[in-house]
């Protein structure tokens, strides 16, 4: 199992967003930089975290990105889903009907990860040593 690069990048990016002022948004050029990543591709994965309602987008001379909802309130499902989606990770490719114990077996494992995911929150963890953002 593996998720995409953009996954990981959400989630550095959210992190320093929960890190940041709540306040003064951070910009796009500043959170690629942090990260090493061009802001183009960064972008791209902000879209989608303004359009899962977790950053708002402001606009201007001093815009950037903040977080929409309150930093104790966002899991790591929440920033994973918004880039993956919520389909599952294994679909059974045989027609045998719903009593697949393969897929039983994925679908169990599948919602262990997910509550647990449900579960943590980007505020559980310690401050990453990263460079500051103000």
């Amino acid at each position: 199992m593996k998720f995409t690069k953009a996954t990981n990048y959400a989630l550095h990016t959210m992190f320093m967003l929960v890190e940041a002022s709540p306040v003064k948004p951070v910009g796009v050029q500043q959170l690629a930089e942090t990260q090493g990543v061009s802001p183009t591709y960064l972008s791209k994965i902000l879209t989608k975290l303004v359009k899962s309602g977790l950053i708002d987008s402001v606009s201007g001379a001093n815009g950037g990105y903040r977080l929409s909802r309150k930093k104790e309130e966002i899991t790591f499902l929440d920033i994973i889903q918004a880039i993956e989606g919520s389909t599952s990770l294994f679909e059974c490719n045989f027609v045998h009907g719903e009593n697949c114990s393969i897929q039983a077996v994925m679908k169990e494992a599948e919602m262990k990860m997910e509550l647990h995911l449900k579960n943590t929150k980007l505020t559980d963890l310690s401050p990453m040593k990263i460079r500051a953002l103000d």
